[in-house]
């Protein structure tokens, strides 16, 4: 039962980064800023989103 439920909490957080990449990137595109919990999935403080360098 054990494994099941980890292999949930894989399969549910590697979903979850992918989708907040995909808002995070149509965010940017459309010249929109992304949500702060998008960046925060992504590993990205919020705060300095602004500094990051595009290109």
């Amino acid at each position: 039962m054990s494994a099941r439920k980890s292999a949930r909490g894989f399969f549910g957080n590697a979903i979850a980064i992918f989708g907040a990449a995909t808002a995070a990137a149509a965010a940017v595109e459309g010249h929109r800023r992304p949500l702060d919990r998008d960046l925060y999935t992504l590993g990205i403080n919020p705060v300095n989103f602004h500094s990051m360098k595009r290109s």
